[in-house]
């Protein structure tokens, strides 16, 4: 199978079928400009067929025995493993992404289908006790029925999964809309995955399409109950807004502006480890990179030397070659964007340590420092390989810094002391703290999701349950009830 031409098509109601929209979507491949392939985007009408086929289906498939549906998780784990070396060549084609970042995503991937197996089983109800003698409470949990899926382009295969497999786990259907920079890998491979894993048609619909071809049509249809959208705040406002409009369910995974606290007892040899990982995995394209290191100042000159001693020595170049480190950004407005932001920092009096260049989509590491109080760029998501080292003066100038942004989203502490770690850790505002380890983690287990502007909702672990379900209280009198009418 090529999957840029396999699949380079919606999948709507179980049909592959080229979009009717008037314009194409180009997916390139941002290292060397290679076109992959041109997909004609999904108009209005076909996200409204691609919503009721998803209703259809959800009815008979919520009514499956579980044991059956966790058997289509069990074949797609197999479906991902026999077809591995294809997807991690994908992967690297369409994102970008080093084969490093392709065995990581896959990895998770299947670890998510996993959990996916779990709860298929989760029971779905409860009996709760009554005050009103011979009353029973019985609370039943169902499937929303039909769920919205966007997911991103820098881990689009992981961060759609990590909604299709629960939502359908238990008992829902999903429209899925890739961003149009992955649409294969983000998009139309899960359908086939799961279409190769045995899943009955038209519970997972793939468009490929633009809000400029069909507007809020995806956000606004009566039909699913669920949005689950991953990416900037901005547009994750204007989702939540349309979604609460429509009185829509959100779950929300946005923007972070992630730091990094290096405290004074901290073990600075394994903390450059953590920082040097924490920023420039996948180019510093993720929610959960440190945008900013957060220094004590009695740990800054050692820490700063062997920190961009580290850097300086990464490997920028083809994704495809093992031995690189950071590869292209996924196109050209997001290279020129990280330029500026660089440019303009150093003209604002920020120190560059190192100071990257662009070569096309290539975006070799920065490493800033002295940037002053009022810089904007200690505020937002920078979406690229540039650190930034921001040195203090003890545990509370560093929290007092790192709570000093509209995000929320993750953060990691080093100190050798385990319990300060801990106290300082639950000061931060964020969803996630990580003592003595990197920003970047990811459990099926736990709960993911963040505070402030990085978003609404959690996923994973039994949060999942909480969004892609509902209740229903019946009671049951056993006896006759006294009315004082």
């Amino acid at each position: 199978m090529s999957y840029f031409t396999d699949l380079a098509l919606q999948c709507i109601d179980g049909e592959w079928r080229p979009g009717t929209g008037s314009w194409d979507i180009i997916d390139f491949n941002p290292y060397n400009g290679e076109k992959l392939a041109s997909i004609t985007v999904a108009t209005v009408d076909e996200v409204d067929q691609a919503y009721h086929a998803a209703g259809r289906a959800q009815r008979e498939w919520a009514a499956t025995n579980p044991y059956a549906r966790r058997r289509v998780f069990e074949r797609a784990i197999r479906v991902i493993e026999d077809s591995e070396p294809q997807i991690t060549e994908a992967i690297i084609a369409e994102l970008g992404g080093t084969r490093l970042k392709a065995a990581f995503e896959i990895h998770m991937v299947k670890e998510f289908f996993r959990e996916a197996l779990q709860l298929s089983l989760y029971t779905l109800g409860e009996i709760l006790p009554s005050a009103v003698e011979g009353k029973e409470n019985r609370v039943y949990r169902s499937p929303v029925g039909v769920v919205g899926v966007i997911s991103p382009f820098n881990y689009p295969f992981l961060l759609a999964v990590k909604s299709v497999a629960p939502a359908l786990a238990l008992g829902n259907a999903v429209v899925l809309k890739p961003h149009q920079s992955t649409p294969v890998c983000g998009g139309t491979l899960i359908a086939k995955v799961l279409e190769k894993a045995g899943l009955p048609p038209g519970l997972v619909n793939v468009v490929i399409t633009d809000s400029a071809e069909i507007g809020d049509a995806l956000i606004e249809h009566p039909i699913p109950k669920v949005l689950s959208f991953t990416g900037s705040d901005r547009v994750g406002r204007h989702v939540a807004t349309v979604a609460a409009r429509n009185f829509k369910r959100t779950i929300l995974q946005l923007g972070a502006n992630s730091a990094l606290l290096v405290l004074d007892d901290a073990d600075v040899d394994y903390a450059v480890d953590a920082a040097v990982f924490s920023r420039y995995v996948n180019q510093g394209q993720l929610c959960m990179a440190a945008n900013r290191i957060i220094v004590d100042r009695g740990l800054e000159r050692e820490f700063t030397e062997k920190f961009v001693a580290r850097v300086a020595a990464l490997v920028v170049g083809d994704p495809e070659d093992p031995a690189t480190h950071i590869g292209p950004l996924i196109n050209s407005r997001q290279a020129e964007r990280v330029t500026a932001l660089v440019e303009q920092a150093v003209a604002g009096g920020a120190t560059a340590l190192l100071h990257g260049s662009a070569e096309g989509n290539l975006v070799s590491p920065s490493v800033l420092t002295g940037l002053p109080p009022s810089s904007p760029l200690l505020r937002e998501e920078i979406f690229g390989p540039v650190a930034l080292i921001i040195p203090v003066d003890g545990e509370e100038e560093a929290v007092r810094v790192a709570n000093d942004t509209p995000y929320g989203l993750a953060g990691a502490v080093h100190s050798r002391d385990i319990e300060r770690g801990i106290a300082v850790a639950r000061r931060i505002e964020t969803g996630m703290v990580h003592v003595n380890d990197s920003t970047v983690a990811d459990e099926p287990l736990v709960p993911f999701g963040g505070e402030k502007h990085s978003g609404l909702g959690r996923l994973n672990g039994t949060q999942v349950v909480e969004a892609f379900t509902t209740t229903k209280w019946i009671s049951i009198q056993r006896g006759r009830s006294e009315f004082p009418f």
